[in-house]
C-alpha cells in the first residue's frame, strides 16, 4: 500500500498517522507537503490528518481547501483512489465538498479531548471491513468543532445508502444523547462518499492503533484498507 500522508501548516497528527502506515502496518509512506501540485507516483491512499490546519483561522479546514495540493487530492479520489480524512481531515474533506455535511462547533463550545464509545454502521466500507456490524469499539476525540451537521435530505441519503461509518454511543451501545460528546446530528462520527472511496471521521484510529497505547481498536481501521 503506498500511502501518502499530506500536510499543512497547523497539522500535528501527521507523525502518528506516518508511524502507524510506517512502522505498524509496514507500508511506503510519504509526507507529502500542501505546496507539491502532485502526489508521489503510484500513491494508492492519500491521508489527511489531524491538528489545526492554517490555524483554523476562518473555519476549520476552510483554508486547506484551498491548498494547491488539493486538486491532486480530488483527482486522486474521481479516479478511484482511497482518500481518508481524520478529525481536521474530515473537516478538510467537507469543506472541499469530497465528504457531505459540515463540522461546527461542538454542543459545549469547549474543546474536547477523550475517549468515546462508537458503534460500527456499516462494517462493509474500505475502513470498516476488519470490524463487525453492531461492534462497539472506543477512539479517542481531541476537537472543537467535531459537531456533525448536515441537511434533512442528505441525512436521510447518508442512512440509507449505509454511508454511516461510525456512531457515537453510550455505555450499552446505544446511540443516546449522553453517549453524544459533540451534538452531531444522529450520532454520526463518520461517513462515507457516494463511490464509497474517500472516507472521513472525527475520532483517532491512530492514536489506539497499538497495544503500549492501551488500545488497537483503532488499528482494524488501517487493516481494513488492506483487504
Amino acid at each position: 500500500m503506498k500511502t501518502a500522508v499530506v500536510v499543512f501548516p497547523g497539522s500535528n497528527c501527521d507523525r502518528d498517522i506516518y508511524h502507524v502506515c510506517r512502522h505498524v502496518m509496514r507500508w511506503s509512506t510519504e509526507f507529502v507537503w500542501h505546496k507539491e501540485t502532485t502526489l508521489p507516483a503510484g500513491t494508492d491512499l492519500v491521508i489527511l490528518p489531524g491538528g489545526f490546519s492554517y490555524g483554523d483561522y476562518l473555519r476549520s479546514g476552510a483554508i486547506a481547501r484551498f491548498s494547491a495540493i488539493m486538486s491532486a487530492v480530488k483527482s486522486h479520489a474521481d479516479r478511484g483512489g482511497a482518500v481518508i480524512g481524520v478529525c481536521n481531515g474530515f473537516q478538510i474533506l467537507t469543506e472541499s465538498g469530497l465528504l457531505p455535511g459540515a463540522l461546527c462547533r461542538n454542543r459545549d463550545l469547549k474543546f474536547i479531548c477523550a475517549p468515546v464509545g462508537l458503534r460500527v454502521e456499516n462494517a462493509g466500507s474500505i475502513v470498516t471491513r476488519a470490524y463487525r456490524a453492531g461492534e462497539r469499539i472506543r477512539m479517542p476525540i481531541a476537537h472543537a468543532d467535531g459537531c456533525y451537521q448536515a441537511g434533512e435530505e442528505t441525512l436521510k441519503r447518508l442512512e440509507g445508502e449505509g454511508r454511516v461509518l461510525f456512531r457515537y454511543v453510550d455505555e450499552a451501545g446505544e446511540p443516546s444523547e449522553r453517549g453524544n460528546p459533540n451534538g452531531s446530528l444522529h450520532n454520526i462520527a463518520g461517513v462515507l462518499n457516494d463511490r464509497g472511496n474517500v472516507a472521513g471521521l472525527m475520532p483517532h484510529p491512530e492514536r489506539c492503533a497499538e497495544t503500549i497505547l492501551g488500545s488497537t481498536d483503532g488499528r482494524r481501521f488501517f487493516e481494513s484498507l488492506v483487504k
